[in-house]
């Protein structure tokens, strides 16, 4: 144990008198976004308790939903696409024989689920998580409409890219939204302006 705590005494002595503070806050995101994709992976494909898989399910079901009524909505009414929805299997069939499936895994769940975490396990105080975390929820939310959206157009104008523009555009997009709204929290909000100070 005394070995454990001069290691960290060391380290925090290296990272100060270096000013790598954000470098140690990039690890620390690259560390907690990590985990949580591989244990959320490992999850789902060898954990099934109950209730804890009903609930993930139920959560999973009913946010793909939404995300298909708004997003069904929006590429109809406000981009004037034609489309057949099908909403027993929550799927959109457009003119070019193309179509898009909203399933469980098109929810958002995860995404949101790892800025929560993220969040929680960052420092910073309570009174601003508590009004942070829900617009970082709002603003992945947003970000799965967008990506939905985003391929309705691509299917429609170049299908010949909706397997790039799915797995290696859209995507990654999420990571890129909740990569900006820690950096927010971190540059704004997570240190108390005298600690900010301090490291200076």
């Amino acid at each position: 144990m005394k070995n454990l705590s001069e290691i960290l005494s060391k380290a925090k002595s290296f990272i100060k008198r270096y000013h790598l503070y954000i470098f140690k806050d990039v690890a620390l995101f690259i560390l907690i976004t990590v985990v949580v994709h591989f244990s959320y992976r490992f999850w789902v494909k060898k954990m099934h308790y109950w209730p804890i898989k009903t609930t993930i399910n139920n959560l999973e079901s009913n946010m793909s939903k939404v995300v298909y009524y708004h997003s069904a909505w929006f590429v109809e009414n406000v981009l004037n696409i034609e489309i057949t929805c099908i909403d027993q299997t929550k799927t959109m069939y457009f003119v070019n024989n193309g179509y898009i499936s909203v399933n469980r895994g098109c929810s958002g769940f995860k995404p949101i689920l790892q800025f929560i975490i993220l969040m929680m396990f960052f420092t910073g105080s309570l009174k601003n998580k508590l009004w942070f975390i829900p617009l970082g929820v709002l603003a992945v939310h947003l970000t799965n409409l967008f990506r939905i959206i985003g391929l309705s157009v691509v299917i429609t104008k170049w299908p010949e890219y909706w397997d790039f523009s799915h797995d290696y555009l859209f995507r990654p997009f999420f990571y890129v939204v909740i990569f900006l709204m820690w950096v927010w929290w971190v540059e704004k909000l997570a240190y108390p302006k005298k600690e900010k100070k301090a490291a200076n």
